[in-house]
């Protein structure tokens, strides 16, 4: 192969543990890899987004990537890294959430080329759900010992924890049921690597023991480190949950002001994890951001880059004008811009109050909006005060006394934004 894909990914800081000989393995020729993906929901969220862009570097340096959707496994819920179990799911739930997945994949991964390393997806559910019981225990179950799948750091954590309810037989089978997975991949599509973050290694190892005793050959792991954050809170949680790549859930603007906010140590991280850019490129960025590290220009690109590949370049636009709404200058127009849930977002905790719609149709005047009907200031002297000292807009403009709030003031047929200097904001609803 013309490209050596664990180079790639080790400059890139994406590579945690790699089994000896991986890399000559796949500098010989073409070889297929995969990752396991949980569709406990239909969509998914920036922490998935390491393997994903695993299997694509892999697909950019001529290999073939399988994106493997755990139907079956999801039914079951891995141990590693949870102190609980999971919910469990059904088939109509499953599938729907494994087409929505794909649609999501397949801005990074090429599912459609005719070319020998097109992506492919696959849910094991398709294999397992007519593998009896007995067969499985009879055919998988005793290659592997209790003893080897006992020494593994996900069942020794979970049995030393303090959870009451320990481990169910149910989760203790997981290694095998995914390293069936790899043992069906490598036998059916020729798959010799599986892919996943540091915490899979126990289960990934498992597949390999499977490939090497039940098919004779030879299977690979390659595991990357779990993405932390540098003041040690969780990566890709906000107060509000995941940061999904679902536009529904996790809304465009704060997608990416998720990834604006980040600190200069994780910025310099993530820029190479989850972007496609060159060293070269991310070079001159860190030596050009250490300069001027206000002008944060290692976040802002990460962010643009990030944004235009899961939603699009329009998005991003729409994204960095909404944040110039708060930071920057700003008008009437570019707020009438916002839809509703770009608007909310962007103004979440700002103290809001209802208005009929009939007062606004009437017009609505400014001391009325300010404090009588609304406290956003305290009294209608202050009110007065602040407009006579020019500090009160609406809608970003500048208005004096006898300004009155009208229909053609709303934003979205209902929001009108009023503000107090630069930095007090206040919100009317017309209902």
């Amino acid at each position: 192969m013309e490209k050596n894909f664990v180079q790639e990914l080790q400059w890139r800081g994406m590579v945690h543990d790699i089994m000896p000989s991986a890399e000559e393995h796949l500098m010989e020729s073409m070889r297929a890899a995969y990752v396991g993906i949980d569709p406990t929901a239909d969509s998914l969220h920036i922490g998935h987004l390491v393997s994903v862009m695993m299997l694509r570097h892999f697909q950019l340096a001529g290999h073939k990537p399988f994106a493997l959707v755990g139907g079956a496994t999801g039914m079951i819920g891995d141990p590693s890294g949870k102190s609980e179990e999971r919910n469990l799911l059904d088939e109509a739930t499953l599938r729907h959430n494994q087409e929505a997945l794909k649609e999501q994949l397949s801005r990074f991964l090429d599912f459609e080329s005719n070319e020998p390393n097109a992506a492919v997806l696959v849910n094991n559910y398709d294999w397992m759900k007519d593998f009896s019981f007995l067969d499985f225990i009879r055919d998988v179950g005793k290659h592997i010992t209790v003893n080897y799948m006992m020494a593994k750091d996900s069942v020794k954590k979970r049995l030393s924890s303090d959870a009451k309810e320990g481990m169910s037989f149910t989760e203790f089978t997981y290694q095998l049921v995914q390293g069936y997975d790899f043992l069906y991949l490598f036998q059916n599509h020729d798959c010799t690597l599986q892919m996943g973050g540091s915490d899979q290694w126990g289960n990934i190892t498992t597949g390999t023991e499977l490939i090497r005793r039940i098919g004779g050959g030879k299977g690979f792991a390659l595991t990357c480190p779990l993405i932390t954050k540098a003041d040690g809170t969780k990566f890709g949680k906000t107060e509000g949950g995941n940061v999904w790549l679902d536009a529904e859930r996790t809304s465009p603007y704060k997608f990416y002001q998720y990834w604006l906010n980040t600190s200069d140590e994780d910025a310099e991280k993530y820029i190479k994890i989850f972007t496609f850019l060159t060293q070269d490129e991310i070079e001159r960025l860190v030596v050009e951001h250490k300069e001027a590290p206000h002008l944060r220009v290692l976040q802002k690109r990460l962010a643009e880059e990030i944004t235009t590949m899961v939603h699009s370049k329009a998005d991003l636009e729409n994204a960095m004008k909404a944040s110039n709404i708060l930071f920057g200058k700003s008008t009437s127009e570019d707020l009438k811009e916002l839809d509703e849930k770009t608007f909310l977002d962007v103004f979440e905790g700002v103290p809001q109050a209802q208005i009929s719609k009939d007062e606004i149709d009437q017009g609505l005047d400014m001391i009325g909006a300010l404090s009588a009907k609304t406290n956003f200031l305290s009294s209608n002297g202050e009110a007065r005060r602040e407009l006579k000292q020019n500090s009160i807009s609406v809608n970003k403009e500048k208005v004096k006394e006898d300004y009155l709030i009208t229909k053609a003031d709303l934003i979205n047929n209902k929001f009108v934004l009023l503000q107090r200097g630069k930095k007090n904001y206040f919100v009317l609803v017309a209902d």
